[in-house]
């Protein structure tokens, strides 16, 4: 195809570049398009639940050139806005987008090279050179916003509690975990092992689960570093920051060896409030494991290592410590607030009343405004954007019986994880957000 002299605004390099896979085997444009499912739905997707009872995941081979690509790639050289974008045509989750990330910082030497290298029809001779596969759900930790499909700890602490449905999570019967692993194992591994061996992978997006738990990130990157690959690769990670090492692999000794880091440490609130949120969080040795990795900025810049915080509702009061800390620390903080796909979502900060959430947010603004720098101009952007969102009230028909759902649901958490606080001891600093959430509905 022949490059337009103008770039249309929705083009993004991702669809020739970059190769995604869930933990339940989904293969997608990236982790942010909303898509229909194959066989299980993600938790960005706009309903719950699975799509199919049969487990039939495609191959990268049988995926990259398929009818399916070609049309969103013919769609997007168009300028169609494609409901799969939706999440960074509207801006969904945080005001930068992945498509800006693709598009603008990863790939935008390769544009001259997409166009010439795609047909009428939408078949690219480009192969993938950019891999986000989960490789597993495997992780420590129980965040609150999080859930089974990207946490092994909440599927095990599901199955011990009987809390799981089989009509909407399918892939969680043993009959289907099992060809679900072999996928994993023996197609997904392979075909990632595939791209490292042939040195043509230049970028890797580690996250799980948690990718430093699992075995294959350790010896992909060891094997990177010992080749002199690691020179040509981008290397980005979100991570529960719990662990920095498996066996003789030191992950701040590989980093420094990558054409560039960016370490994306999950944290979304700190000290109790932070534990509360992320179940298995210990707080100082998370802070101490992330104050050990200050030194990749120097060879990085200021994106090497950074504050990865998803905003929810008792994070809001902790976000002036975490602002604070980051000042301290001098790193930025990529921010993003709770996705949320119905109104059972209390984790979400939308799901407080519109006085209640504003009267928060003028007095965090109040606090920050003042105090702010380039490094955190990002909290003041997203509580600006966070007063001309809809709240749950605003949004959704059945806003209280999904309030009293969804304060059901994290009230049975807390009886089962025993935790030290209580989300009504975290509401107790406010009175009106203490009301809200103690209010009797009929």
């Amino acid at each position: 195809m022949e490059k337009p002299n103008t770039i249309p605004d929705v083009f993004c390099t991702a669809p020739w570049t970059h190769t995604y896979v869930s933990p339940q085997g989904e293969r997608r444009l990236c982790c942010a398009s909303r898509e229909d499912a194959s066989f299980q739905r993600q938790y960005i997707d706009a309903d719950s639940g699975t799509k199919t009872d049969v487990f039939d995941p495609a191959t990268l081979s049988e995926h990259w050139n398929s009818e399916y690509m070609k049309d969103i790639r013919r769609r997007i050289i168009a300028g169609e806005k494609i409901p799969q974008c939706e999440v960074c045509n509207n801006q969904v989750l945080n005001l930068h987008t992945y498509r800006n990330y693709f598009t603008q910082t990863l790939f935008p030497q390769y544009i001259d090279k997409i166009y010439e290298s795609t047909s009428a029809d939408g078949h690219t001779t480009l192969d993938p050179i950019s891999f986000d596969y989960r490789l597993s759900n495997r992780c420590d930790f129980k965040c609150r916003m999080c859930g089974e499909q990207l946490s092994s700890s909440w599927e095990a602490e599901k199955r011990k509690h009987g809390m799981w449905d089989p009509k909407f999570d399918k892939w969680m019967a043993p009959e289907l975990r099992i060809p679900i692993r072999d996928f994993q194992e023996n197609v997904l591994e392979d075909e990632l092992q595939q791209a490292v061996d042939n040195e043509t992978v230049e970028e890797l997006y580690w996250v799980g689960g948690e990718p430093l738990m699992w075995e294959k990130h350790w010896t992909v990157m060891q094997q990177l570093v010992d080749s002199g690959h690691s020179k040509n690769v981008v290397v980005r990670y979100n991570t529960n920051l719990n662990r920095l090492s498996r066996k003789d692999s030191q992950l701040y000794e590989l980093l420094p060896h990558f054409k560039r880091v960016n370490l994306c440490a999950s944290i979304d609130g700190s000290g109790a409030i932070g534990e509360y949120i992320r179940s298995g969080l210990n707080w100082d040795k998370w802070l101490d494991n992330f104050k050990q990795g200050l030194f990749l900025k120097e060879q990085f810049g200021e994106d090497a290592i950074v504050f990865d915080v998803t905003l929810t509702m008792p994070g809001l009061f902790s976000l002036k410590s975490m602002f604070d800390l980051a000042q301290e620390l001098d790193v930025k903080t990529y921010l993003k607030i709770t996705f949320s796909f119905d109104s059972t979502v209390l984790m979400s900060p939308m799901s407080m009343p519109r006085d209640v959430l504003d009267n928060i947010i003028d007095e965090l603004l109040e606090y920050m405004e003042p105090r702010v720098t380039r490094k955190t101009q990002v909290y003041i952007d997203t509580l600006h954007e966070m007063k001309k969102r809809p709240v749950f009230e605003e949004q959704y028909d059945n806003y209280v019986e999904g309030f009293r759902e969804g304060r059901h649901r994290l009230v049975e958490l807390e009886r089962i994880r025993k935790q030290p606080i209580t989300m009504e001891e975290i509401l107790a600093v406010n009175t009106q957000a203490i009301s809200w959430w103690n209010q009797e509905i009929k």
